[in-house]
């Protein structure tokens, strides 16, 4: 029996996935517990495995398509089973076929009927199905202002191909390139776009890649790879911009004594070989430390939204991560309930989780604060970009040596400085500044922070 295969919802706020690579191919023997084709979401990436042993009789997304959650993906089952009751895209195939009977009847190849251009409102969702997004990407089709036939006002596959077919292709590319060399070249497609017609008119009907190449003077293969954005990628780069566009941010630094962190560590380092407890690191032990301080400073612990703050009880922590994929920042919930081996375990799995990809979306949001540690690769200070809507970030730098006079005799001591980004539109430097300076003061008597 012809068993359907469906996109996963990892999270509750996941509706949609991309194929990021498919393991197997149509008509592929599948065994259980093989890899049918990889997926992601905009923070993580998983594998699917195939819960049935058959062959792989259909495959209905192309890698790269952003799939609704739930939907069906492909087939498994035995050779020669039908699949058309799983098909997703049945339905618009139907749809297609039948107006474009239509059109070729009405429509000259010579002359294609003129489309009127759209005009979408700032923020308005566009709807369009996978088929029709991959054709309008491959084909250089702007799908904004592209005319939807299909329900609910869905841009589909006839929508892309009505406009190749009228000239309305988007070479940007292109025409920067020409116009670096030779003058402007006048548009005819939609809103002036210049068009893979109007390069050919100048370049005697060149294909479009050698007129690029013929424009821009390349002459041989560019010297560079071209790698598409991720969807994770895609995410930290809309929330870093809108982050710096719109949050009031400043930076405050300060270094504390690591003497007690230092001793404190190398007690539970040797504890760690000889009696099997826990291995502590620096970060867990600043972490704890932020953890105990944030319910003491509301506005630091706290999301600032349009009309109001929220300002939480305790401490949700978030630790960025630096994975394959990108920056991730997992979520230690409650960390100010937790002891310090608790915490501990529970960032380190949190992080293991983040770098191999199988992290629950749900563990990368609701965090009230979040700590970020470039001290390892020997970063003496910087300025942490804040997650919003959180109002705060605390930066982790190295470690480095500092001298002090004591009576009379200048002596070093370890040191490392925090710096802190806070929101100024959330709260002053003044609180800021009181938060950093009981973290200070906490990380340098930490054994008396345990005690508490």
């Amino acid at each position: 029996m012809a068993i359907p295969v469906i996109m996963p919802r990892q999270g509750q706020s996941v509706e949609s996935c991309l194929i990021g690579k498919w393991h197997k191919s149509k008509g592929d023997s599948v065994a259980v517990g093989e890899i049918l084709f990889t997926y992601e979401t905009d923070k993580a990436t998983f594998d699917e495995e195939a819960k049935d042993a058959g062959v792989l009789l259909d495959v209905f997304f192309e890698e790269g398509d952003d799939v609704p959650c739930l939907t069906n993906v492909c087939v498994i089952g035995q050779a020669g089973e039908s699949t058309a009751e799983f098909n997703p895209n049945q339905g618009e195939s139907a749809q297609e076929e039948a107006p474009a009977q239509q059109d070729a009847a009405t429509v000259s190849e010579e002359a294609p009927a003129p489309i009127a251009e759209v005009v979408r409102q700032e923020g308005e969702r566009l709807k369009i199905s996978p088929r029709a997004k991959t054709l309008a990407v491959k084909e250089g089709v702007d799908i904004q202002s592209t005319p939807s036939t299909g329900p609910d006002g869905r841009i589909i596959e006839r929508d892309i191909k009505a406009m190749i077919a009228a000239g309305h292709v988007s070479t940007g590319a292109a025409a920067q390139a020409f116009q670096g060399q030779s003058g402007a070249v006048e548009g005819t497609g939609i809103g002036g776009r210049v068009t893979t017609a109007d390069l050919a008119s100048r370049t005697g009907a060149l294909e479009p890649a050698a007129a690029l190449n013929n424009f821009a003077g390349v002459g041989q293969a560019a010297e560079y790879e071209e790698v598409p954005h991720t969807n994770i990628r895609k995410v930290i780069a809309r929330t870093m911009q809108e982050s710096l566009t719109n949050m009031a941010q400043l930076t405050l630094n300060s270094s504390y004594d690591m003497t007690e962190v230092n001793a404190f560590r190398n007690k539970m380092k040797a504890a760690s070989e000889s009696m099997g407890v826990p291995k502590i690191t620096i970060n867990d032990i600043i972490l704890y430390a932020v953890s105990r301080v944030l319910p003491k400073h509301p506005e630091v612990n706290a999301h600032y939204l349009p009309d109001k703050m929220l300002k939480f009880k305790n401490a949700h922590v978030g630790v960025a991560v630096d994975t394959p994929r990108g920056l991730m920042v997992p979520v230690v919930p409650n960390a100010n309930q937790l002891s310090l081996s608790e915490l501990s375990v529970q960032a380190k799995a949190a992080a293991e989780a983040a770098i191999s990809g199988s992290i629950s979306p749900d563990r990368l949001s609701g965090g009230t604060f979040t700590v970020t540690n470039l001290g390892t690769l020997g970063i003496e200070s910087f300025t942490p970009v804040i997650n919003p809507p959180q109002t705060c970030i605390l930066g982790v730098n190295t470690i480095e040596t500092k001298v002090r006079t004591v009576n009379g005799e200048l002596k070093g001591y370890p040191a490392m400085t925090l710096s802190l980004t806070f929101d100024h539109r959330a709260l002053d430097g003044a609180p800021a500044a009181r938060f950093l300076k009981e973290l200070v003061q906490a990380l340098e008597n930490f054994t008396a922070l345990l005690a508490l």
